[in-house]
């Protein structure tokens, strides 16, 4: 059902000119209705497809891309996300793709390691962090979820506007090669990530915080004979804090600088930023060579923020377009996965009895938004006792006594692991849907 033309927002047309639907110059195709739409093929919008797909659901997810091959912010897969896969039957058949584990994290200070987080410790069959490509990640959810003939994935699809109807919104207007579209649905879910532009639209914003830091993000490579190392390690001396990660085939290193850093950096050099980079690890110092130009370090501009509001009538955000987490602990994928958990828990039943309303989508944000706040806390407290400490030269850096205290590195894998809440996906059975 096609709603009233007056009912649309405004169209903008090749030449970027504004343009009434009634007066568009273009075609809209109308795809069939769905029950649900996603905006955005990251971690939080294909699990909640795949989610919503078992439990029978139909859904459409628009991704703006053409692939998933491109460099993402986190590979990291925790506990709670390899539990929840495993609830589905999918978790051996994930890790049997090329990935390494993190079984501690540890700090290096004066050439001793001091473990402050040991997954060893963790009651699971899934003690450490894994490191997946995020591209290999979402490439197996896309496979799992076209295994449903009711689940729709449309690559290249640009969202450009969301519909609605009065306070209800209805579904969303998008982009692909061949034209414009129209997907209407009950239930527009905007997973579409830290810049979200389905949030701008609504005039939502997050309520942020500045961490007192900015990350570079760049790789070495390894050689034959190197060995495997299962533990993430932070290097730390002369006003520097290195974060190293073996990958397998690679060593993935990030550099953390004091916030709005990098110009200075910039200034004195790529060959001075080898030399700092083979300072700190010196153990690859014959390979930083391979940090050719500027071009090799991506900047990663750290910020954490949470919106005071996640939802309206028919709308609802999850992942980093609700909360925008920092890099700490590399738990952002597995919170927008736990939204997503929570998400298809709250509106599958409602969805198939076609009695969805917005109690339903506040209640995601009341499971959902303490764990997030939390962990938040969390890392700003380990950003500014310990990583802020760190990058300051003109000090002798000391870990806090706390983390020498028995239980600590348990502790903190515990937190890292599964937060102080962790959503278990509940799938709905016929029994279950009052027809």
């Amino acid at each position: 059902m096609r709603l009233p033309l007056a009912l649309y927002p405004r169209l903008t047309d090749d030449e970027g000119n504004d343009r009434p639907m009634d007066t568009a110059p273009f075609p809209i195709t109308e795809d069939p209705e769905t029950n649900c739409v996603i905006v955005g093929g990251g971690p939080a919008g294909m699990v909640l497809a795949l989610l919503l797909a078992k439990d029978g659901v139909p859904v459409t997810l628009l991704e703006s891309h053409k692939d998933f091959d491109r460099d993402f912010r986190g590979d990291t897969v925790h506990p709670s996300t390899m539990e929840m896969l495993d609830g589905l039957g999918l978790a051996d058949k994930l890790l049997e793709l090329p990935h390494t584990r993190l079984h501690r994290m540890q700090f290096m200070t004066d050439g001793s390691p001091v473990v402050v987080a040991d997954f060893d410790s963790l009651k699971t069959k899934f003690p450490y962090i894994a490191l997946i490509p995020q591209v290999k990640l979402l490439d197996f959810l896309a496979e799992e979820i076209a295994k449903y003939p009711h689940a729709t994935i449309r690559m290249g699809a640009n969202v450009r506007e969301l519909i609605r109807d009065g306070d209800v919104y209805r579904g969303v207007r998008y982009r692909t090669g061949d034209g414009w579209h129209e997907q209407l649905a009950p239930l527009t879910v905007c997973a579409d990530g830290r810049h979200s532009t389905t949030r701008k639209e609504v005039g939502f914003e997050q309520k942020k915080s500045a961490p007192p830091m900015d990350v570079l993000w760049f790789k070495l490579p390894k050689k034959e004979g190197d060995k495997t190392a299962d533990e993430g390690t932070f290097r730390v001396g002369a006003g520097h804090l290195m974060v190293v990660l073996d990958r397998g085939d690679y060593t993935q290193l990030a550099l953390l600088i004091k916030k709005g850093g990098f110009h200075e950096i910039k200034e004195k050099g790529i060959e001075n930023f080898r030399e700092v980079v083979a300072g700190i690890v010196p153990e690859l110092a014959d390979r930083t060579e391979a940090i050719s130009s500027w071009s090799d370090v991506a900047v990663l501009l750290v910020e954490a923020g949470i919106l005071p509001k996640w939802h309206l009538p028919g709308l609802l955000f999850i992942g980093d377009a609700a909360h925008t987490m920092s890099p700490v602990g590399g738990v952002g994928i597995n919170y927008a996965i736990q939204d997503a958990v929570e998400t298809a828990n709250q509106v599958a039943k409602p969805l198939f009895e076609g009695n969805l309303e917005e109690s339903h989508l506040a209640k995601v944000q009341h499971e959902r938004q303490f764990a997030v706040r939390f962990i938040q806390k969390v890392q700003s407290t380990i950003q500014r006792r310990i990583l802020a400490p760190a990058l300051d030269p003109d000090k002798p850096f000391h870990l806090p006594w706390i983390t020498r205290f028995p239980g600590f590195k348990q502790m903190t894998a515990r937190v890292l692991a599964y937060g102080i809440h962790v959503s278990r996906f509940k799938e709905v059975h016929a029994s279950d849907v009052s027809t």
